[in-house]
């Protein structure tokens, strides 16, 4: 067996492992929402977020992956690869099957964030809609303008390693305009002021963020793609940092602000770190990892206050703030805490 073949296996054998990371993710979105929830709509939430993941991957291999990853027309979108029709055998060294399956899976999260943020007042048929153009178009052509040639990254030098904003960003903003058309639920505010409405399971909550932290280190350090590459461990230890920072920084500030730990706003801490880090955890330096995790568990309780007490949207648990403002900040720190000139992206 060649050296290049043996590369090429266990580098495909590592991407398909951290595939798998990525889709138990879907588990742990799935707890998260259910325990921030009332219990009544147990059952609607679960539906929702087990058929995000079938339709997910349906529009992406039908439609999706050729606007995202097709040949490119003008820098705005790819055009060929329908159905995976015309695919290569290899993609960047690895198998270019191993390569769709992280794609769609990745396609798939990005819409199950939005579903937390319109929880408890969305009709199932309505998600579905979403779920299908988020998949089809949305999340497809945002991608191709950072990860398939597109205008973003080859005009601009745009830099989003893992997501941060292809995947959580535009989740998080998809999430603030769908919450606003909807409203807020029955009894959330009275006389203008926000009323809080407590999830029925926070021990569950708390599961599915384990579980979420846990996926992340298939998340970002998958994206290498190259198991041998230094990049990988590197990103599996800015993305551990910058989640243990958050969760601390998002304790202390609850404690100072509010004279009291909070429980769902720490466990958002640790994904507002997780997701702050996102873009940027290959080329971060460690105590950058650390800032940016600190920063990001603070900026995600502000975010939250500011939703939902001055815009008057509600969030039942916080995907706005922690995918939408902390994926937008992610990004930007890369122009703040990056070590080196090169980038790192999932298609070279």
């Amino acid at each position: 067996m060649s050296k290049m073949n043996t590369a090429f296996i266990i580098n495909s054998m590592w991407v398909l492992i951290a595939s798998v990371f990525v889709f138990l993710m879907h588990a742990g979105f799935a707890m998260v929402e259910v325990g921030f929830t009332q219990s009544k709509n147990a059952v609607n939430i679960i539906m929702k977020n087990f058929v995000t993941v079938s339709i997910g991957v349906m529009c992406y291999f039908f439609v999706g992956y050729s606007i995202m990853y097709g040949t490119d027309f003008g820098g705005v979108i790819g055009t060929d690869m329908l159905m995976l029709i015309g695919k290569p055998e290899e993609l960047n060294g690895i198998s270019f099957d191993v390569f769709f399956f992280f794609q769609a899976i990745f396609a798939a999260t990005c819409a199950t964030i939005v579903s937390g943020a319109m929880a408890e007042r969305t009709k199932f048929t309505s998600y579905i809609i979403f779920c299908l153009v988020a998949t089809t178009f949305i999340y497809p052509l945002i991608g191709h303008w950072i990860w398939g040639g597109g205008f973003l990254a080859e005009q601009f030098g745009f830099r989003d390693f893992a997501g941060g904003t292809a995947v959580h960003a535009v989740g998080g903003f998809c999430a603030l305009i769908g919450a606003y058309m909807v409203g807020p639920r029955t009894g959330k505010y009275r006389k203008n002021k926000p009323v809080a409405i407590p999830g029925h399971n926070i021990p569950l909550g708390a599961l599915g963020v384990l579980i979420l932290w846990f996926g992340w280190f298939g998340f970002n350090p998958g994206s290498t793609l190259d198991i041998t590459s230094s990049v990988t461990i590197h990103s599996a230890v800015t993305t551990l940092l910058s989640g243990a920072a958050a969760t601390l920084s998002s304790l202390v500030f609850c404690c100072l602000k509010y004279k009291n730990p909070d429980a769902p706003l720490t466990l958002n801490g640790a994904l507002a770190g997780l997701v702050g880090i996102t873009a940027g955890a290959n080329e971060i330096s460690y105590v950058g990892a650390v800032i940016v995790g600190l920063l990001s568990g603070i900026i995600m309780i502000l975010s939250v206050e500011f939703v939902d007490s001055k815009l008057k949207i509600d969030d039942p648990v916080g995907a706005i703030s922690v995918h939408g403002v902390c994926g937008t900040f992610g990004t930007l720190a890369i122009g703040i805490f990056s070590t080196n000139g090169a980038s790192y992206t999932k298609v070279k």
